[in-house]
């Protein structure tokens, strides 16, 4: 349409107009900017930016890349099955087979499906948070070093916890033994280049003249707010399980800090560190589930295996509670699954969310893909859906003639 509507710029098929009024219902206050692109069987029918919220010094639009935070685990996973699909990789198999150096001190049974299931035991780079100032964290070769001496916290493929940035070495580091190369240019290559996306895990120096940063309205949180969070699902700070949350948390920060420069946006950090913008997202996520200008990445039984609910029935690491009317995380292999807090197009669903809002996901039987980018981190998990998805989403469903969503 190229009509502009309060800030929001960009173009609807007819019968998708709705979405854009609903982007723009959410792009409000302190919403920051934003990108939205919905992909409708393989076609582009909404594409859809706003830079009225955005208060840094570079310019936005619909070809600026930002950091996509934990939306990245997704490009990973798409890497992984594509391997699976090839016969390179089997996922059941143990990680040893791939990277012997990890069959030491109680990991000598870990599966790749255990890495991708946020259930290898492996939280954190470090032991304790103390230990996190001095690792170098952008040092690829000394973080899987440290990852294959390491023993777990819990017993691998008994219980789930977020591996924030652990997932992306643990699952990284197979890829690349089994490719002879990094993620980041196995992602180039395979994924992004035949899809013309403007997606990266680690930025080419010829593409930082499109990067928007990143803001956060809050700090992050302090080391007495993690303690009491800690306490609230029965951890004392000196548990081994709480002194690696407590690392994990460090380490996410301090990698969250070096996005703010070149060598971080530059650095293979393949849980967090992905850069790019919505119409790519989409693009990459409709191509998982039909084909995108002639290609199709995954085939219907890659996907289904992909999106199978895998930690339902897994129970966080002992001691730990989960606190009574909670939403924990679901996964299948690599992908989140629908929740309450995190409810994608309903079931059947999936994709990843990132820290902050962000947001790729497709939807198979209805033939959505959806890319949703943001430079505010404002969504809090724990406080349910980002209120800025919820007016699209609803919209989405409407137009795509599927049951109401949240």
């Amino acid at each position: 349409m190229g009509e502009d509507r309060s800030g929001v710029q960009g173009r609807a098929d007819p019968e998708w107009e709705g979405v854009l009024d609903a982007f723009a219902e959410g792009q409000v206050g302190d919403a920051g900017a934003a990108q939205l692109t919905v992909f409708h069987h393989g076609r582009p029918v909404v594409d859809v930016w706003s830079a009225a919220c955005h208060p840094g010094p570079r310019p936005f639009g619909p070809e600026s890349v930002s950091i996509l935070m934990s939306v990245t685990k997704g490009l990973l996973a798409v890497c992984v099955h594509l391997l699976s699909q090839r016969g390179a990789l089997d996922v059941d198999a143990p990680v040893a087979r791939y990277w012997p150096e990890y069959a030491v001190n109680g990991k000598e049974g870990t599966t790749v499906a255990h890495l991708l299931t946020h259930s290898a035991g492996l939280p954190a780079f470090t032991g304790d948070p103390g230990d996190v100032a001095g690792t170098d964290l952008l040092d690829w070769d000394a973080c899987v070093a440290r990852l294959a001496a390491a023993a777990p916290v819990w017993q691998p493929g008994t219980a789930c916890s977020y591996h924030a940035l652990t997932y992306g070495h643990l699952v990284g580091e197979v890829v690349r033994r089994v490719t002879g190369v990094g993620v980041g240019a196995y992602f180039a290559a395979e994924v992004a280049a035949p899809l013309e996306l403007d997606l990266w895990i680690g930025l080419p120096q010829e593409e930082e003249h499109r990067f928007v940063p990143q803001h956060s309205p809050t700090p992050p949180p302090t080391r007495d707010r993690i303690t009491m969070m800690l306490k609230s699902v029965g951890l004392d700070h000196d548990d081994r399980p709480a002194r690696s949350l407590m690392a994990s948390f460090a380490e996410l920060t301090a990698v969250t800090n070096a996005f703010d420069s070149r060598a971080g946006r530059a650095a293979e950090i393949p849980a967090a560190g992905g850069i790019g913008n919505a119409r790519s997202l989409a693009r990459l996520y409709a191509s998982l589930i039909g084909h995108v200008a002639g290609i199709r990445l995954l085939s219907p039984l890659t996907v289904d295996r992909a999106r199978t609910p895998r930690t339902d029935h897994l129970p966080p690491p002992t001691p730990v509670r989960r606190p009574a009317n909670t939403d924990p995380a679901r996964f299948g292999l690599g992908f989140e699954l629908p929740r309450s807090g995190l409810p994608m197009l309903g079931e059947g669903s999936f994709g990843h969310a990132g820290a902050g809002g962000r947001l790729g996901m497709a939807h198979p039987e209805s033939g959505l893909a959806v890319g949703y980018t943001c430079t505010e981190m404002t969504w809090d998990p724990a406080g349910g859906p980002d209120p800025r998805w919820l007016p699209w989403t609803r919209a989405i469903h409407r137009a795509a003639g599927l049951p109401a969503g949240r």
